[in-house]
Parts: structure tokens; C-alpha cells; sequence
């Protein structure tokens, strides 16, 4: 027994994160990331999802899963989509490969860092929450770089759609740094079918249809250069996906989720 290999069991925690194009920051923000989990002892898989990249970003973290293979409590993994298909279909991606009881979701950048962690897991794991999502938009978020105004601007503007459209109460969907008990989250990404940016909004209004109890939580955030959201294209694409995820629950299109265990054919 002295000789196990903890990670052959299944991790504590599974960290996903999306990447495309990420080369110029991935190393810093990993790297950062990984020396938190090292002082924690927390056994840890982190998965960062190639999304069709050409640049460094696979060998980059090849080489740190290289650099770190002496902390038997890490492993650091990179998967590949065999082309761009969007951010949430990463997610998606690195949620079903995940083996973690917890799965964390944060961007590639740690807008909001890692340390913020324990916020989450309290709610999740004292506070009977089996999502934690993070928020720029409550009274208590700190937020410690803004955005340019007319980014703001767009990020309040397409809250308050959703909010209309879904009647979702959150304040803030799209913050990346979301946690979420693993099995019990793992039908919701099966059913999803948003591909890119609003893929937030579909696995929480699924969440809602599941029954599934949702804490949003103010975070630390900072502004990190060299998004990926287009300006002009990616908002109208997004509230369509939106759109998409009302008719296609209309249409009866998710199955069996949210639907009383006798109607879904459960005995």
C-alpha cells in the first residue's frame, strides 16, 4: 500500500480549461495555478482542452505535465478536439474525460484566481449546492481590473436578456470559474448542445429543469487582455444559442431531464 500511486484512484478534483490560441499566457497562469494545488495537497487532475490551437499551447502544457510528473497528487493532461469548436464544446470536452468527484471550470486566463477556490467548495461541499458559480455582478464581487466600458456595457446588456428570455435569476452567467459536483452535473453536459460562448446559460437552465441547486457567489476578477469574443458577432450569436436552448426545451428536445422519475420512464 505504501507504493500506491494516489492518482490511480479517482481525484478529489477535476480543473477544466478551455484553451485556444493560449500561448503567450498559459504557462504563467498554469504555472500559478499548479503551485496552489502543490501547497494544498488536494489530489488534482488538471485537463486543459486543446480547441484546434496551431500555435504552443499543447506542447506547453506537455511540458509541464513533464516538469510536474514527480507530485504524485497532480496530473496534468492535454486534450485535443480535432478542429475549433468552440468553448463549449470544451467544456464539454474535459467535463465527460473528467474523473474528479468536484469539477472545476476556469478560463485559461485565472480572471478569477484560483485561490478563490475555497469560496466554492464550501458552498458545494457545506452548503448543499451542488453547482458554485462565480460572479461579477453581485454587490460584494471585487473586481479589481474592469473591462472597457463598451464591453461592460455588452456583458450587462446580454444578463439582462437571459434574465428575460430564461428567467434565470443569476446576475452574472458567463464568469469562468464555475465548480460543480461531478456525477451529478454529468447528465446535463450529455444533453448540451451549445457549442461556443453561451453554453453557461444552457447547463444552468438545465440545472433549473434538473432541480439541481445553484450558488452564485461574488469573486475576486481581473480584466486579462486578448479575448476571444468578437465584439460585433460573437453577442447576437449568443443570445441565437440562446434562443435555441428555449425552443429546443420546447420542442422536448433534453430528454428526460426535469421531468418526474415515472414520465422519463425511471422506476
Amino acid at each position: 500500500m505504501g507504493g500506491e500511486d494516489p492518482m490511480q484512484a479517482r481525484p478529489r478534483l477535476s480543473i477544466v480549461i478551455p484553451a485556444y490560441h493560449e500561448e503567450a499566457r498559459l504557462r504563467a497562469c498554469l504555472e500559478s495555478a499548479l503551485d496552489y494545488l502543490a501547497r494544498t495537497g488536494t489530489e488534482t487532475e488538471v485537463l486543459v482542452v486543446d480547441d484546434g490551437s496551431t500555435d504552443g499551447t499543447a506542447p506547453i502544457v506537455e511540458s509541464l505535465a513533464t516538469g510536474r510528473r514527480r507530485d504524485g497528487r497532480l496530473e496534468i493532461r492535454v486534450l485535443r478536439n480535432g478542429r475549433n469548436r468552440g468553448k463549449g464544446y470544451s467544456i464539454k470536452h474535459g467535463v465527460l474525460m473528467a474523473r474528479g468527484d468536484l469539477v472545476l471550470i476556469s478560463d485559461a486566463d485565472f480572471s478569477t484566481p484560483i485561490d478563490e477556490l475555497p469560496l466554492l467548495l464550501r458552498a458545494v461541499e457545506e452548503g448543499g449546492h451542488p453547482i458554485a458559480i462565480g460572479s461579477r455582478g453581485l454587490r460584494e464581487s471585487r473586481i479589481v481590473r474592469r473591462q472597457a466600458v463598451w464591453r461592460e456595457t455588452m456583458g450587462r446588456a446580454f444578463n439582462v436578456l437571459v434574465r428575460a428570455l430564461t428567467r434565470l435569476p443569476f446576475h452574472d452567467t458567463q464568469c469562468g470559474f464555475k465548480l460543480m459536483r461531478r456525477l451529478e452535473v454529468l447528465p446535463l453536459f450529455r444533453a448540451a448542445r451549445i457549442e461556443r460562448f453561451a453554453y453557461d446559460v444552457e447547463i444552468l437552465y438545465l440545472a433549473r429543469k434538473a432541480g439541481i441547486r445553484v450558488a452564485e457567489l461574488p469573486v475576486l476578477w481581473r480584466n486579462a487582455e486578448g479575448s476571444k469574443v468578437n465584439a460585433l458577432v460573437d453577442p447576437l450569436n449568443m443570445l441565437k444559442d440562446v434562443v435555441r436552448v428555449l425552443v429546443r426545451d420546447r420542442l422536448g428536445r433534453y430528454g428526460a431531464i426535469g421531468r418526474p422519475p415515472a414520465a422519463a420512464g425511471i422506476k
